[in-house]
């Protein structure tokens, strides 16, 4: 037998740990990835609507001359894209209201990789998938929107 044979871990052991771990990772409840989807995403936007109101008029000037929303006056663009940076964040950290807080962090999202930068889609994916998720299936188990809906019943 040679010395690299016998310090090899043996093929069933192997396939004993690798289940053993798996069922350890499956047995995490959803609700905690949930969460740390929610707070991940909502970091991004909340700091970026904090740039945003710490100097208001440098943002004016990036609404008119860069990021240029078709169809909206830049002070609006500006106003409309600060709400929802200082607001969606706090309804996903919460999980109140949670989907319609994705949702609008998710047009956003949208918004911004259709008309203002095409090519960072790099970025925006990882933005759009951690909202997707809310969207899709909930905030979860770690919410007050559970909890509305478990005091209210099944609908």
């Amino acid at each position: 037998m040679s010395s690299s044979s016998s310090l090899a871990v043996p093929r069933p052991t192997l396939t004993r740990l690798a289940s053993f771990v798996i069922r350890l990772l499956e047995a995490v409840p959803v609700a905690l990835p949930a969460l740390l989807l929610r707070l991940g995403v909502a970091l991004a936007f909340w700091r970026s609507g904090n740039v945003k109101i710490a100097s208001w008029s440098s943002t004016l000037q990036l609404f008119a001359n860069e990021y240029r929303v078709p169809l909206l006056p830049p002070e609006l663009a500006a106003t409309l894209a600060t709400t929802v940076e200082l607001t969606a964040p706090i309804l996903l950290l919460l999980g109140l209201a949670t989907r319609l807080g994705a949702a609008a962090m998710l047009g956003m999202t949208l918004v911004i990789q259709i008309f203002v930068y095409p090519e960072n889609y790099p970025d925006h994916l990882l933005w759009a998938g951690p909202l997707l998720y809310p969207v899709l299936r909930g905030p979860g188990a770690i919410s007050i929107d559970h909890l509305i809906r478990r005091r209210l019943g099944p609908p």
